[in-house]
């Protein structure tokens, strides 16, 4: 367990800590000179079960507010510290605003200097606290009057008990999550290199592991590591931990980073959060409003845009703060459902706090309702309902990639819905509802034929065309996979670069059957090295775009095939061109583009045009630097 102090400048944060553990946790000579805290200070208290309780001490100086949110980040138990003869201060009232907002549940009240006061003093004071913590999540936790200079003080002994038994009850999960760790501190030893510590917000640890500096990107390998301040080979969600990085510079790390699984973390900076201001702010927000966002140990600038309310058909439950999105200078990295604090533009009050939505915000059409929907189905992953409303909101699936970035999880350990499908699309892969993939596959297929219909003497749109007529939003590599499918569905024929369906031929006129008369020889005479476009259109007296035209038109018809732009062979020649393919094949096991261009007798670079060609059709498919054909006859291509 993780306990994290609280509360005003000199009532005795520092003391309490080195009377329950015995460490003094102000180790800067600024510090020494003048008796703050300045740094987060830690310190570890060992259990009787041989665990560790850590503690994080905090400064309460006002200026100091934004470390004292670092060091709350990931803290599990809060340490409200109050001096009996001060009471509540403002810095007390403010650390338990930012303790409020970041959603910490359980704590206890220390109330210090308790032997400076009367009794009736210290009656009201504890009167004062209970007013303060009604309406706080902190509402029924324990108030410890004591003597925090004393080591021996009775309070002391009946709060570290309490501590004890708060941590004995803390059961962890089993986590599942990626690894993640959110930096405070960065040094460097003699001998060690760079020393990085932190609270291990998610997953585990070990050493060997290489992990991702985000949000830079850099690769940096696990040495050694201690956690609660003991040596071991691991370490795990909930502790504190000191990793000794390998290939790593002390400046290319500091406070605010995260250390990650590489898989985890992207970087962002468009973030869209549920926003919740605190009623004394009385801050209106505007449009591009400048605010410090304190979001785990990073302290950045952010502008926030407002989104407006969301149309009434897509409120869900977790809509009950306005939503907006924080737009950030630099990178930064995010999860859903993580918490952050928000301070005025002056870094002075702490105006407000919120939970991350969606990490990924898109920069335009941020207030349609499908991105409304969108929203609520990410609230609801965070609420525990899984992934399954968001892919009900992805028309176009989902990257498994970009869902272990939105749950935290490794891709085998997300729980999909029954029926999902998995479609490989290039390096990625996509997970879409069956209905979402089927309304995919049925809208290229109507819009070809609604293509046909409109212009029949066209061969059909290219895959890029096709892709902007149904599903302009849609990725271009799954939408190379859908077209992949219906190929081999042979629900849709492709000459190149065109698509059609199989029963379409593109009318030829009776001009462009004359034209077609005259092309057809002069491709079929030219035998393995046909004329290109150009050539034809000065051999027949015709704009070059004219011959293109009734070419294409041919294509569909299976008269020529296009090898690359403006190069076509007439079908015998190309029928004469794969029998080569599968000669030489049989022969050596493969072709390779030199055994083809001898064989062929012209250029390397035609022989290579050729070859991938087929390649790109589907009768070979490339290994290395050979090509070998597939098990399909070429009367299929």
């Amino acid at each position: 367990m993780i306990v994290g102090t609280a509360g005003h400048i000199d009532h005795g944060k520092t003391t309490l800590v080195r009377a329950l553990t015995g460490v003094d946790t102000d180790r800067l000579k600024e510090e020494k000179a003048r008796g703050i805290s300045i740094e987060l200070g830690y310190a570890y208290l060992p259990l009787g079960s041989g665990e560790a309780l850590g503690f994080i001490d905090v400064p309460g100086h006002e200026r100091f507010v934004h470390t004292m949110v670092a060091g709350a980040c990931g803290i599990d138990f809060a340490l409200l510290v109050v001096a009996a003869d001060d009471g509540l201060m403002p810095q007390t009232r403010e650390h338990l605003a930012i303790l409020e907002l970041l959603g910490i549940a359980r704590g206890a009240v220390a109330l210090t200097k308790s032997d400076r006061v009367a009794a009736a003093r210290l009656a009201a004071v504890k009167q004062a606290i209970a007013q303060a913590l009604a309406a706080t999540c902190l509402r029924d936790c324990p108030i410890f009057p004591l003597d925090a200079t004393r080591a021996d003080d009775s309070g002391i002994a009946a709060l570290r008990a309490h501590l004890e038994q708060q941590a004995a009850g803390t059961r962890r999960l089993s986590d599942e999550r990626l690894f993640r760790l959110a930096v405070d501190r960065v040094f460097s030893l003699p001998g060690h290199g760079t020393i990085v510590t932190g609270t291990v917000f998610s997953g585990e640890v070990h050493v060997g592991d290489t992990l991702a500096v985000m949000p830079a990107g850099r690769a940096a390998r696990v040495r050694s590591l201690h956690a609660q301040n003991r040596g071991a080979d691991s370490g795990r969600c909930g502790q504190r931990c000191a990793l000794n990085l390998a290939g790593l510079e002390r400046s290319a790390i500091a406070r605010g980073d995260w250390l990650a699984e590489p898989s985890l973390l992207a970087p962002t900076r468009r973030v869209e959060a549920q926003l919740r201001l605190v009623p004394q702010s009385r801050l209106r927000l505007s449009a591009w409003t400048p605010l410090h966002v304190h979001l785990g140990t990073l302290h950045a600038v952010a502008h926030v845009t407002p989104l407006a309310a969301p149309p009434s058909e897509t409120i869900g439950a977790a809509d009950d703060a306005p939503h907006v999105q924080l737009v950030f200078d630099a990178d930064v990295c995010a999860l859903p459902g993580d918490r952050f604090i928000v301070r005025d533009a002056q870094a002075l009050r702490t105006v407000g706090g919120g939970v991350v939505l969606d990490p990924f915000a898109p920069a335009r059409r941020r207030r349609t309702p499908e991105r409304w929907r969108y929203r609520d189905a990410l609230a609801r992953l965070i609420a525990g309902e899984g992934v399954a409303p968001l892919l009900e909101q992805s028309a176009f699936g989902a990257r498994t990639s970009d869902l272990v970035r939105l749950t935290g999880l490794p891709a085998a350990a997300i729980r999909m819905p029954a029926g999902i499908l998995r479609v490989q699309a290039g390096r990625e892969q996509y997970v879409l509802l069956p209905a979402h993939w089927s309304a995919l596959r049925e809208g290229a297929l109507s819009a070809l034929a609604d293509f046909h219909a409109r212009a029949p003497e066209e061969p059909g749109p290219d895959a890029a065309r096709l892709r902007r007529i149904v599903a302009p939003a849609a990725s271009e590599a799954l939408w190379h996979a859908l077209i992949e499918a219906l190929v081999d569905e042979r629900a849709i024929v492709r000459s190149p670069p065109w698509l059609h369906l199989p029963g379409h031929v593109a009318a030829l006129s009776e001009e462009d059957r004359s034209l077609a008369d005259s092309l057809q020889p002069l491709l079929a005479n030219g035998g393995y090295d046909p004329p290109w476009v150009r050539t034809l259109a000065l051999s027949v007296h015709q704009p070059e775009e004219r011959v293109r035209q009734v070419l294409r038109k041919l294509l569909t018809r299976g008269s020529v095939y296009q090898v690359v732009h403006d190069l076509f062979y007439d079908a015998a020649r190309v029928a004469e061109l794969a029998d080569i393919v599968g000669t030489l094949a049989r022969d050596h096991g493969s072709v390779s583009a030199a055994r083809y261009r001898d064989a062929l007798g012209t250029g390397r670079k035609r022989a290579v045009q050729i070859l991938e060609f087929f390649d790109r059709v589907g009768y070979t498919r490339r290994v290395r630097d050979a090509h070998i054909p597939r098990r399909n006859e070429w009367r299929r291509v």
